[in-house]
C-alpha cells in the first residue's frame, strides 16, 4: 500500500522535478536578457565610429579654418605692413612738398625783395600771410601784396552793402566793414541815371551766383573753395559749381596765361591809367597790384603792357587787369595807402577782402 502512494506522488510530482532539472542546466533568464543586449550593443559600436567620423571631419574643418584663419593674418599683416609704408612714403612726400613750397616761397621773397626792397608791411594771421611792397618805378608809384592763404574762406568778394544794387561802397569802409587786413576794388560796374550801381558779367559770393552774363568779351576773376585763382572761361553757371568757385567778379582784360603775355585789346591798348591787377606766382601765393595815376607829380599811371613786362618780371604765372581808374584802392592793415586818382575813394560795386 505504500509503494502504491509513493509511486503516485511520484508520478504527480514528475513534471515539477523535470521543470527543476531543466532549469538547473541553463537559465532562460540569463540567455533572455544576454540575447536582449546584442542589438542595442551593435547600435553603440555604430553610433561611436558615426561619432568618430564627424570628429574627424570637424578636426579636418578646424585644421582648414586655422590654416584659412593663419593665411588671413599673414595677409593682413602684409597690407599693414605695405599700408605703413605708403602712409610713410606718403608723409615723406608731404613734408618734401611743403619743404619744396617753402623754398619757393623764400625764393619768391627773396626775389621780390631785391627787386623791391623789404616790406613795408606784413601780417601773419591765422588765415593768411600777407606781405606789402611800394611799387616805385620811372613814372608810375603803387602798392603790392603777396598773399598766402592759410584759409581758403579768408578771401572773400564783398558786394557793396551785400547788395546786387546799391549807392556803391568805398573799399576802405568793405575791409573795416568785415575786419579784412587787406582790401582792394574789384569788379567794374555800371551806374544808372540814379546813381546806383550793378555789376558787371559774373559775380560770386560764398559759393552763390548773385549775377551772371555770357558777355565774352569780359574776364571772370574767380577763387575756388582751395583759394587758388580760377582761370578758365565761364560760360554756364553749372561751371561755377563744378569747378567749385566761391567767389569771382568780371573786369577786362587778362592780361598772363601761363606766364605769357596775351593780347591787349585795341581800345585799351598803351593807355596810361591808374590800374588794380591781381594774379598768382607759380607757387599758388597771390599777389595784388595797385598803381596810381592821373596825379602830376606823383603817379602817372602805367599801361597794360607795361604791367604785363612788370608781372613776368615778378614770376606771375596767371594776371588780370580788375577795374581802375578812380576806382582802384588800396587799403591795408586798417589804412588807405595808395592816392586815389580822384581826390578821394570812390565807392565801387565789389571789393576783394583778405581776413588776417
Amino acid at each position: 500500500m505504500l509503494g502504491k502512494v509513493n509511486r503516485f506522488f511520484a508520478f504527480l510530482l514528475a513534471p515539477a522535478l523535470g521543470f527543476l532539472v531543466a532549469f538547473s542546466q541553463a537559465n532562460p533568464v540569463d540567455k533572455l536578457q544576454a540575447e536582449g543586449l546584442v542589438l542595442p550593443a551593435k547600435q553603440t559600436d555604430e553610433q561611436a565610429t558615426a561619432l568618430r567620423e564627424k570628429l574627424d571631419e570637424s578636426k579636418e574643418s578646424i585644421s582648414r579654418a586655422e590654416k584659412l584663419i593663419g593665411e588671413i593674418q599673414d595677409h593682413a599683416a602684409k597690407e599693414k605692413q605695405d599700408l605703413e609704408k605708403q602712409n610713410k612714403h606718403l608723409e615723406n612726400l608731404l613734408a618734401a612738398s611743403k619743404s619744396q613750397t617753402q623754398k619757393s616761397a623764400d625764393v619768391l621773397d627773396t626775389i621780390l625783395s631785391n627787386m623791391l626792397g623789404n616790406p613795408i608791411g606784413q601780417s601773419f594771421g591765422k588765415n593768411s600771410t600777407v606781405k606789402v611792397y611800394s611799387l616805385e618805378e620811372a613814372g608810375y608809384r603803387g602798392y603790392m601784396a603777396k598773399v598766402r592763404l592759410n584759409n581758403a574762406k579768408a578771401l572773400k568778394m564783398v558786394l557793396a552793402n551785400d547788395s546786387v544794387r546799391s549807392k556803391g561802397e568805398k573799399t576802405s569802409h568793405a575791409g573795416k566793414r568785415t575786419g579784412a587786413i587787406l582790401a582792394v576794388n574789384a569788379g567794374g560796374f555800371m551806374t544808372d541815371k540814379n546813381g546806383y550801381v550793378t555789376p558787371l558779367g559774373i559775380t560770386v559770393v560764398d559759393g552763390k551766383i548773385r549775377t551772371f552774363s555770357n558777355n565774352s568779351s569780359l574776364s571772370f576773376v574767380g577763387f575756388n573753395n582751395k583759394g587758388h585763382l580760377v582761370g578758365t572761361k565761364i560760360t554756364t553757371q553749372q561751371q561755377i559749381t563744378q569747378q567749385g568757385i566761391l567767389q569771382g567778379a568780371s573786369f577786362l582784360p587778362r592780361l598772363l596765361q601761363d606766364g605769357k603775355r596775351l593780347a591787349i585789346p585795341k581800345g585799351w591798348a598803351n593807355a596810361r591809367q591808374p590800374r588794380t591787377l591781381i594774379g598768382h606766382f607759380d607757387n599758388g601765393d597771390l599777389l595784388v597790384i595797385v598803381i596810381d595815376g592821373r596825379r602830376e607829380g606823383w603817379s602817372n599811371g602805367v599801361t597794360l603792357e607795361e604791367a604785363q613786362r612788370k608781372l613776368q618780371e615778378f614770376h606771375v604765372v596767371d594776371a588780370y587787369n580788375l577795374d581802375g581808374g578812380g576806382s582802384s584802392a588800396f587799403y591795408y592793415n586798417g589804412k588807405l595807402l595808395n592816392k586815389p586818382s580822384g581826390g578821394s575813394e570812390r565807392p565801387v560795386v565789389s571789393n576783394l577782402v583778405i581776413m588776417p
